[in-house]
């Protein structure tokens, strides 16, 4: 999402400033959308899109649904959020498979768009949904894709069908129209054949990925862009069009510091949607493109279901009802705790995790800072314990802990504060066990209704109370940063800001872990 860096950040402030406003007059809209508009033109939007959206957005927040609403700064958000999602695509779009297999993907683009690595991403995608992919080497131009694309293919687990040795030697077209008869043979639902690409549009270039689609009649023609084109996305895009008639486009290099512009001008100027957006170098690192998480991710309102998702995969339900019963028990051990650790490393990018928690940005700091190690620390720290001492924590004396700390390569201290925060860990989730929501650091106390009532305690009025977390006294800025960005009431639970459906789904993640 670094490629919405800068203009995510833009477009929170301008929105944030409207806050304070009891009541927006048409100086107040007039002016949110020059800075909108201001924040578009910065991020490499192109201005045909950048005009259509800030008339509708302009349009809407002058009219009745903004001077009628109990909160109309919200109610801008909305309509900023709705405009965005639109550019984007409005509704995500699956691949179209063939009806007999197999269903044969083209992708074409731009020499350096990263077209082979993300052939690989995308089989290896395939694959884990049940399909059986069949990777096809036509770049036959530039040096050494063919043995990039065996590379990428072997990482991802799937063959690669490459009859000709590349660099310059071997006609793509007929590399093409043998592979799909090959994935025929040996069965294969899917063939996705790599083309050439050169550093700019020519006209060689095109006549033979226009060649490769003739020949092999693909199901789905994919145009992969860099998203830190900028400017020209829009010019090469149309080109493709022109030349290829693409079908969708795939987004690789979001993870780039890039202004982000592409994504938002080329849905509005081709009319093709975004299929996939590629966020990283791992092959993992790859995912649909769904256009409202996408919005939400730039205003900065999270995308609970995308990191939802990401944790489904990683976690294995017949582990998570055994570790669910054994939190909801006492049974949870260190021994679990190393378990779910390992779970969260394989779950993908930690730091991208983190920022698709709504109010993200105001804990840019703290997720920045976020070493990824101190997992793997975490690791070797529990790994240096005696399975004894793994399920009874309480066995951990000072001898002890000064044996693992040494075992581990690590202080004292750090295993002192291991056990603190699986203590805390283990607490939390117990809570959470049965049915509860407990404080978790950043997202807000827990009101006192969802609190489980001690033994013999009388009922009270409600009222106001301090927090029990030290870390939430200490550092009021955080909760302020997260607490009512864009005019929204404060959480009054820990998943306060998510919508029904999003708060029941991050509960069930919860209760199944």
């Amino acid at each position: 999402m670094a490629a919405f860096g800068s203009l995510s950040t833009r477009l929170t402030e301008t929105l944030a400033k409207l806050r304070t406003k009891g009541k927006l007059s048409a100086a107040d809209v007039d002016g949110t959308v020059r800075e909108i508009r201001r924040a578009l033109l910065d991020a490499d939007v192109a201005l045909d899109v950048v005009k259509s959206f800030t008339a509708a957005v302009r349009e809407r927040a002058l009219g009745a649904e903004v001077s009628e609403a109990l909160n109309p700064a919200q109610q801008v958000v909305q309509i900023v959020n709705d405009e965005l999602v639109g550019i984007l695509g409005g509704e995500s779009r699956r691949l179209d498979l063939a009806k007999q297999p197999p269903t044969v993907i083209m992708l074409a683009g731009l020499q350096g768009a990263g077209k082979t690595t993300l052939a690989g991403k995308l089989a290896k995608h395939l694959a884990g949904q049940g399909h059986t992919p069949l990777l096809v080497a036509s770049d036959l131009q530039r040096p050494n894709a063919v043995t990039q694309l065996q590379v990428v293919g072997g990482q991802a687990g799937v063959p690669v069908f490459a009859p000709e040795p590349g660099n310059g030697v071997g006609d793509p077209v007929r590399v093409a129209r043998d592979g799909v008869a090959e994935a025929k043979r040996k069965q294969h639902d899917i063939v996705i054949v790599d083309t050439a690409g050169r550093l700019g549009v020519d006209a060689d270039m095109m006549r033979q990925a226009a060649d490769i689609r003739r020949a092999v009649q693909p199901d789905e023609v994919l145009f992969v862009i860099d998203a830190m084109i900028g400017q020209d996305a829009v010019a090469t895009a149309k080109a493709f069009q022109e030349g290829v008639d693409f079908t969708g486009v795939v987004l690789t290099k979001l993870d780039g510091d890039a202004r982000g512009g592409a994504a938002l001008s080329i849905r509005g100027m081709t009319g093709k949607p975004i299929l996939f957006a590629s966020t990283g170098e791992s092959l993992d690192d790859f995912e649909p493109f769904h256009p409202d998480r996408m919005a939400s991710r730039i205003l900065d309102l999270g995308d609970i279901l995308t990191l939802i998702e990401q944790a489904q995969k990683a976690f294995d339900e017949d582990e998570a009802l055994r570790m669910a019963e054994a939190i909801a028990t006492d049974g949870f051990t260190l021994e679990d705790f190393l378990k779910q650790m390992q779970q969260l490393r394989k779950a993908g990018n930690f730091k991208q995790m983190l920022g698709m928690l709504p109010g993200g940005k105001g804990m840019r700091q703290a997720i920045d800072s976020f070493d990824e190690r101190e997992l793997v620390r975490t690791e070797a720290i529990i790994q240096s314990m005696t399975p004894q001492e793994r399920k009874q924590s309480k066995l951990l004396n000072g001898s002890r802990r000064l044996r693992i700390a040494r075992g581990a390569g690590v202080t004292v201290t750090d295993v002192n504060q291991l056990v603190a925060r699986f203590e805390q860990a283990a607490k939390m989730m117990k809570t959470v066990a049965k049915g509860g929501v407990p404080n978790m650091p950043g997202m807000g106390p827990m009101p006192a209704g969802m609190r489980p009532p001690k033994k013999g305690a009388k009922p009270q009025a409600k009222q106001q109370r301090r927090s029990g977390n030290p870390a939430k006294r200490e550092e009021p800025a955080i909760e302020a940063a997260q607490g009512s960005a864009f005019g929204r009431p404060k959480p009054e639970g820990a998943f306060g800001d998510l919508s029904g459906a999003d708060q029941e789904a991050l509960q069930r993640m919860l209760g199944n872990r």
